[in-house]
């Protein structure tokens, strides 16, 4: 697929307005998705909308200025988030603070960091908004409803003249391992990561794509809105609340709409293996579905297994499942498996990528299953695998940091230079002269050209001189019986590091508890060869995940030695135990 070099994505969007003129661009499902008519934008009406707003921005002095953006699902955010590229604001995706006001600390963080200068929202939230907005002492921000009606001249609308350098949003990253930051994301690097996805996909402007992922997550945003827009095509979108409830409305929406691309994190596709039954499969047709990306880190091989094998019977094909690798630093994909390519699974020697080798397998030896995030395009980054100690470039088939380089990766974090200098400007050490490099902080090693993501730096735990990755014995603990769901596995440090298993679990009237936890000792002893002297079973919904599902090992670390993490049954060593502080309950994790 050949696409006009432009000069913006704001002038991108302006020729797609031009070429399809009332053609759908976006269809949102409110509620199901059988029998439901959808509500429909087309590129014209998007284009008139989006002038409508920005012409208010500009007339506000809003360009180039940061704008918050805090919407439920639905199109008035699409046409909200590209009225701020056309009025060359820098838009900020946030989820809308809930009646328990679980997001209000992490948006009003976002708005003193980014120093907004208007919100955009829907009229029934106004009031609410700017209540929050007034408690918080931010009087000069001023509140948009842009559902009411016209608010602006769209007539009066002029062209801001935004470059590739100029930041088109703020991409707040919910922070699996840290505070929120927000990466700059540049026109340039949007233009350069849209070419790279329909490069890995394999994407056409004859595909439909879709999804249900929330927007101001970057899958959902740069894949499911930017994407289709990119390539001039319709994109069918559904609410996130409405996949959770009823995983198998995101199947129905690929048969109802014969939708060829659409993705979601790795526990997205698992809940569809665990929850949809034959029953509401009746009349679903998956083969339309060519590619199907897996964006979490890292991909489970059981999921992939399970997910293919379990709706194979309903035309989906052997190579639609497509692991890849990204994240919002290099604005959405680093990486992904060939179009039409089965998911490549790889044995390794257990022992070895403990010592950080892929080797083996050998005979009657422990193993572990990884699965390739697929492919990196040379015309689309450069990706070195680093010791991040002595910040040398490791051989192929060693464990390091992965380190990426490119024209999608972006410049930094918002009002952050110090942490850049580290984080987007690293030197290898043996190459200083190849330039400046982006540490990922996740852990991975190439083979044949096939990127594996191993684990994260940060949370791996070492154990008796041994590496152990964490998302390893979450696996292998949640393989154990259906009834254990999501894990987060950590170490935490006395006179030397100990092992700690938080995984949720969902009893049944007859289960008894001691001995489930003594089965989960016994699994790690043997599987892993390391105590297993400290687990906690929890109730489903405590361990806290990110908006694309990555397990926030750091923040559970943290909420455990806090003592605000209660368990239905649990063990802990009694020199682990004197770590953990006076319970807070009202600190203990929910979803």
């Amino acid at each position: 697929m050949t696409v006009p070099e432009f000069g913006s994505f704001t002038e991108l969007v302006l020729t797609r307005a031009v070429e399809r003129g009332d053609k759908d661009a976006f269809l949102f499902l409110a509620d199901g998705v059988r029998g439901v008519e959808p509500e429909r934008l087309s590129y014209a009406g998007l284009d008139q909308a989006a002038k409508d707003v920005a012409s208010w921005l500009r007339e506000h002095h809003l360009t180039k200025r940061q704008v918050l953006l805090l919407y439920p699902s639905g199109l008035e955010f699409v046409k909200a988030f590209v009225a701020c590229l056309y009025a060359g604001a820098v838009a900020i995706p946030a989820p809308l603070p809930s009646e328990q006001g679980k997001h209000f600390r992490r948006v009003s963080g976002i708005v003193r960091d980014a120093q907004v200068g208007a919100v955009l929202t829907l009229g029934a939230h106004v009031p609410d908004v700017e209540a929050w907005l007034a408690e918080e002492g931010f009087s000069d921000v001023v509140c948009l409803p842009t559902d009411k009606g016209p608010v602006g001249d769209a007539g009066a609308w002029r062209d801001p003249g935004v470059g590739r350098d100029d930041l088109a949003f703020l991409q707040y990253t919910s922070g699996s391992t840290s505070a929120p930051k927000g990466v700059m994301v540049s026109h340039g690097n949007l233009l350069a990561n849209e070419a790279a996805i329909q490069r890995s996909t394999g994407n056409t402007p004859d595909y439909m794509i879709g999804g249900w992922l929330p927007f101001y997550h970057d899958m959902g945003l740069i894949g499911h809105v930017l994407q289709p827009l990119w390539l001039g095509t319709t994109s069918v979108l559904m609410s996130p609340m409405s996949f959770l409830r009823r995983p198998v409305r995101w199947l129905e929406m690929v048969s109802e709409f014969g939708v060829n691309a659409s993705g979601g994190p790795n526990f997205a596709y698992e809940l569809c293996v665990r929850r949809v039954t034959d029953a509401q499969l009746e009349g679903v047709d998956l083969s339309t579905w060519q590619v199907a990306p897996n964006g979490a880190e890292p991909v489970r091989a059981e999921t992939v297994r399970a997910f293919t094998e379990r709706f194979a019977p309903y035309g989906l094909r052997p190579g639609t499942l497509s692991p890849c690798y990204g994240m919002a630093e290099t604005t959405l994909l680093v990486s992904g498996t060939r179009p039409d390519t089965r998911p490549l699974l790889r044995e390794v020697d257990a022992g070895g990528l403990e010592e950080g080798r892929l080797t083996g397998p050998f005979p009657d030896a422990t193993t572990r299953t990884l699965v390739s995030s697929g492919i990196v395009r040379a015309e689309d980054f450069e990706v070195r695998i680093v010791d991040p100690q002595s910040k040398e470039e490791v051989p192929q088939g060693r464990v390091g940091e992965i380190w990426v380089r490119g024209a999608s990766v972006a410049s930094g974090y918002w009002d952050r230079p110090e942490v850049n200098v580290e984080v987007f400007g690293a030197r290898i050490a043996d190459a200083p002269e190849l330039g400046t490099w982006l540490r990922t902080g996740d852990l991975g090693a190439m083979e044949e050209g096939e990127l594996f993501v191993t684990g994260r730096l940060k949370e791996m735990v070492l154990i008796n001189g041994r590496n152990i990755y964490p998302y390893d014995v979450e696996s292998a603990v949640r393989d154990l019986d259906p009834a254990f769901g999501n894990g987060a596995v950590f170490g935490v440090e006395t006179d030397q590091e100990h092992l700690v298993v938080v995984h949720e679990f969902r009893p049944r009237a007859d289960t008894d508890l001691k001995a489930m936890v003594s089965a989960v000792q016994q699994l790690v002893g043997r599987e892993f060869a390391v105590p297993a002297g400290n687990v906690l079973l929890v109730r489903p919904g405590t361990i806290s995940r990110t908006t694309s599902g990555k397990i926030q090992r750091t923040l559970m670390r943290k909420l455990f030695l806090q003592g605000s993490v209660t368990p239905l049954h649990s063990v802990l060593e009694p020199s682990v135990r004197t770590l953990i502080e006076a319970p807070e309950p009202s600190l203990t994790p929910t979803r």
